[in-house]
């Protein structure tokens, strides 16, 4: 169950497009599920080893990168975004909203 939860969940993180970003919250959202953003963060960190998924791209709701410790070098997961366009300050994307990729429900 939770192999296919975490497949479900790369499955939509590689749908975020280039230079946009998305939330856990978001992810957990379209899913349809019960699960909790906590559960997508999971999953995102297992997903370390897999060049296929982007999780780079996923954030917390207030676009602050609550993932980066997951990243090997100490500002990773900042580089990726800024290489894709996306301006970061003290940890947070600015113009969060403007850059903010709305996962499509029930994928």
């Amino acid at each position: 169950m939770e192999e296919n939860f975490f497949e479900r969940v790369y499955a939509i993180a590689k749908q975020i497009p280039y230079g946009r970003v998305t939330s856990y919250g978001a992810i957990a959202k379209a899913l349809g599920t019960a699960r909790s953003a906590r559960m997508v963060g999971w999953a995102m960190n297992a997903s370390h080893n897999r060049d296929d998924v982007p999780a780079h791209r996923v954030v917390n709701r207030k676009g602050i990168l609550s993932g980066k410790h997951h990243f090997q070098g100490t500002n990773l997961m900042q580089q990726l975004l800024e290489s894709e366009g996306i301006e970061v300050v003290d940890n947070q994307i600015v113009n969060f909203e403007k850059v903010f990729w709305e996962p499509e429900v029930n994928l």
